[in-house]
């Protein structure tokens, strides 16, 4: 299984919108494949800061940041699809 983390603020519009296309790419996948969390900046800053995270929104899987812009749908189903071929 993939852990998906969408790194965010709650006041973020661009974080709300990139929340909605993500996680609609991540649903692609099969029940169990992929699973979601949300990770509010402001909640849990050190983690975030651990991560390297440096702007908002930004992506980890497995608990390394691999997108530290936003990245389209179909860049991250891209990314999900070499993780779960590992």
């Amino acid at each position: 299984m993939i852990k998906l983390e969408l790194i965010s603020s709650a006041g973020c519009k661009k974080c709300a919108t990139a929340r909605n296309e993500l996680k609609a790419a991540a649903e692609d996948f099969a029940q169990g494949e992929v699973e979601w969390r949300d990770v509010n900046v402001l909640d849990e800053l050190d983690y975030a800061v651990s991560l390297g995270v440096l702007t908002l929104p930004a992506v980890a899987i497995n608990g390394t940041l691999v997108f530290t812009s936003l990245p389209t749908p179909e860049r991250l189903r891209a990314e999900l699809a070499k993780h779960i071929r590992k």
